[in-house]
């Protein structure tokens, strides 16, 4: 038997920061500055770089940051619905308590990325690519893997409802530690997964249904 090789964690360590009062701009520039309470909400920062920078308790209604490069930075008890980060770049990143719904991330690309705590429900990350990625004691609801390639990702004390997994790549997956597992579609990408005997067990009918198989006693 293989050994699962771990994901590697970011080590952010943020610089003195200066406080940023104002907003987003498209292309904007933002290196070493703390985002604190601000409300962002429907605000267009597409292609902007975030360079060591911690957003903490901002409001992310509707804010667009597609293509935008998020970058050594902490992201604390960000809240918001349809937030659009769409084919970014998050590399070194912490992302703690979060209070998101219907975050767009199809098409992006997550390096070392720590996600911890707090409840995501519709993460859409189709065609994503996740690598060295932690999510560690997170609430997912109906996340979506579809088309998305994870290499060495790992879940630990999570509660994973309805994911799907349709035409995802796996490579050292690890979901041994997920307090909740739930799969609605998918289950045939598990190769390159691990699960545990408990796990398996909880998921054969499941994969009975999948294989067309009838279990009658």
């Amino acid at each position: 038997m293989g050994v699962v090789k771990r994901a590697r964690r970011p080590e952010v360590r943020l610089p003195g920061l200066s406080a940023h009062g104002g907003g987003l701009e498209p292309d904007g520039d933002y290196d070493g500055l703390e985002f604190d309470g601000l409300d962002l909400g429907g605000q267009h920062g597409g292609g902007a770089r975030f360079m060591d920078c911690r957003l903490a308790g901002c409001g992310l209604d509707g804010t667009r940051l597609v293509k935008a490069r998020i970058l050594d930075c902490v992201l604390e008890g960000l809240r918001g619905v349809g937030t659009d980060l769409a084919e970014a770049t998050l590399r070194d990143v912490e992302l703690t308590e979060a209070r998101l719904g219907g975050v767009q991330l199809h098409g992006a690309a997550l390096e070392r990325v720590l996600v911890r705590g707090g409840k995501i429900d519709y993460l859409n990350l189709r065609t994503a690519r996740l690598k060295d990625v932690v999510f560690e004691g997170v609430v997912l609801v109906e996340p979506d893997f579809g088309d998305a390639v994870l290499e060495r990702v790992e879940f630990h004390d999570c509660v994973i409802r309805r994911a799907d997994f349709s035409r995802a790549r796996l490579t050292d997956v690890d979901l041994r530690a997920v307090a909740e597992l739930d799969i609605a579609r998918g289950l045939d990408r598990l190769a390159g997964a691990v699960i545990s005997p408990a796990q398996l067990l909880d998921l054969a009918p499941a994969f009975a249904a999948q294989l067309g198989i009838r279990v009658e006693a």
